[in-house]
């Protein structure tokens, strides 16, 4: 069990890091390191000897591992990122990097994307420390750079070039799961993410015939990207179910005591009411326009016009995805990835994913676990190119009204004290016999 000293550290912890600025801009904008070394220093003094790593300076990595009490069973992958999204501090009621507690919540950018989690992974090994405990199953231990733009920094240069670190990993656990949902009418649901849809960054470019704004000219590149765009954003995606997606509708449905007729998957989502949120952005690939830039002066046509698209795609979607990109674009625009991942699919019948619904049950007894497919990605994407079977679980027992998923990347982000009390005691549990 966790002591009250851990309880303490989790929420200095988590104050702490945040006050580390460690927002990634994208195009390599960012320096974790001053995070890294605290998150280090922590390990280093629990006795946990950690290894910093960075492909390119001031883009750190940790990781260390601990020994588990059984030699023949394979090792679990514990990470967490320590980058987050730039923030605005005028559109804050807190400066965003304050880390500042009040009212018996910790304010700051990071607080749920995922500062939290790095804080509650230090917290329980160094209550191990204090009491002597070993885990059943050798722990590797990563705080990531990058997570939050291409992980080149992060997770994928340590898959990439240091594979051995992870030598005998097959399962990890890191963001995002096991956190209270509730749903409005009194039951609070707890989502634990058991797959990914896969990242499909899409760069259009559309060729045309340059000229005088004055002109008559059939062959704008602008006008051609602007169809080409439409097109894309009022696309209707078909249903496509994974066996992660199918698990989630199957035990919502039971919750609510409604028949589960996957042959009419909309229907049912109106029947769950608000939990619907929880699966209605996975039964299909999906593709947004989210950039546009064409042009250097407003009488002259350019001859290219360039767009980008934010794609996701559920496992075993991606060949849709492409033909379906073929088709919307056309023949005048082209398209290519700006980035790509894969999308995961993990089993939700294995015995970890039993030993984490046991270990949330036991301090949220009137929760109800349930798989779920995440719409975004992780690190856990590159983790995979090692073999290593990902699932989200940062628990937090939350209040209702404190709608945790609108805090990703939000405007004051935020998380209460006793959220991190109670996932450092779940978390505590889980390792200790996962």
């Amino acid at each position: 069990m966790a002591d009250p000293r851990a309880l303490e550290e989790v929420v200095r912890f988590t104050s702490d890091l945040i006050r580390f600025d460690t927002a990634n801009r994208g195009g390599g904008d960012c320096r974790e390191r001053p995070a890294a070394e605290y998150a280090a220093a922590l390990l280093a003094e629990a006795g946990v000897e950690p290894t910093l790593l960075e492909r390119t300076p001031g883009r750190t990595n940790v990781v260390a591992r601990i020994e588990g009490s059984d030699p023949r069973a394979a090792a679990l992958l514990v990470h967490g990122h320590l980058d987050v999204v730039p923030a605005e501090a005028a559109d804050w009621s807190v400066h965003p990097f304050s880390g500042e507690v009040r009212d018996g919540v910790v304010w700051g950018r990071g607080a749920v994307d995922m500062k939290n989690m790095d804080a509650m992974i230090l917290a329980v090994l160094r209550a191990w420390s204090r009491q002597g405990v070993r885990p059943r199953r050798d722990l590797v231990v990563a705080f990531t750079a990058d997570e939050e733009a291409s992980a080149v920094d992060g997770s994928g240069f340590l898959a990439d070039r240091h594979p051995e670190l992870f030598e005998g990993c097959t399962e990890a656990i890191g963001e995002s799961g096991a956190f209270t949902f509730h749903d409005g009418a009194g039951r609070q649901i707890y989502p634990v993410a058991a797959g990914e849809r896969g990242t499909g960054w899409l760069k259009l470019t559309a060729h045309g015939r340059a000229g005088h704004g004055s002109k008559v000219n059939r062959e704008n590149a602008v006008t051609r990207l602007a169809a080409a765009v439409t097109r894309i954003g009022e696309y209707a995606w078909p249903l496509r179910l994974t066996p992660t997606v199918r698990a989630a509708l199957t035990e919502l449905a039971a919750l609510y005591g409604i028949e589960t007729d996957l042959s009419d998957v909309d229907g049912l989502l109106e029947k769950l009411g608000p939990a619907a949120a929880l699966v209605e952005a996975t039964v299909r690939n999906s593709a947004n326009p989210t950039m546009l830039d064409a042009g250097y002066k407003l009488n002259v046509i350019p001859g290219t016009a360039v767009g980008y698209v934010d794609g996701r795609y559920l496992p075993g979607g991606e060949e849709e995805f492409r033909a379906t990109l073929d088709a919307l674009t056309g023949p005048d625009v082209d398209w290519e990835f700006a980035h790509r991942e894969v999308a995961l699919q993990a089993p939700v019948d294995a015995p970890l994913f039993a030993r984490m619904r046991a270990a949330v049950e036991e301090f949220a007894p009137e929760g109800h676990v349930v798989p779920y497919c995440m719409s975004g990605g992780t690190d856990a994407k590159q983790f995979s190119r090692l073999g290593i079977t990902g699932y989200g679980f940062a628990p937090l027992k939350l209040p209702p009204g404190f709608d945790h998923q609108a805090l990703f990347h939000g405007v004051d982000e935020r998380v209460p004290v006793e959220a991190l009390h109670f996932g450092v005691r779940v978390l505590d549990r889980l390792l200790r016999t996962a």
